[in-house]
C-alpha cells in the first residue's frame, strides 16, 4: 500500500471527506489532525487526506462529483 494525498482540508471537511470515500470502500486516514494543538494554532493546519494510489482516481472522482 502506498499512500499518496487526496487534498488538504480543514478538520471537518477531512472528516466527511473519509467516512464518505469509506461508504464507497475506500479507505483513507488523516495525517496532521491533531497538529499544533498546544500552541492555538490547531485549526490553522489543513488535515491531509491520504489514500492508496490504486484508489486515487475513484477518490477524486467521489470529491469532485460531490462538489457539484
Amino acid at each position: 500500500m502506498a499512500l499518496v494525498e487526496l487534498g488538504r482540508f480543514n478538520r471537518n471537511e477531512a472528516s466527511i471527506i473519509i467516512g464518505r470515500l469509506d461508504s464507497d470502500g475506500i479507505d483513507a486516514v488523516a495525517f496532521d489532525g491533531n497538529a499544533s494543538i498546544a500552541d492555538g494554532s490547531y485549526f490553522l493546519i489543513p488535515v491531509r487526506v491520504m489514500v492508496d494510489a490504486d484508489d486515487l482516481a475513484a477518490a477524486r472522482a467521489i470529491i469532485d462529483a460531490a462538489e457539484r
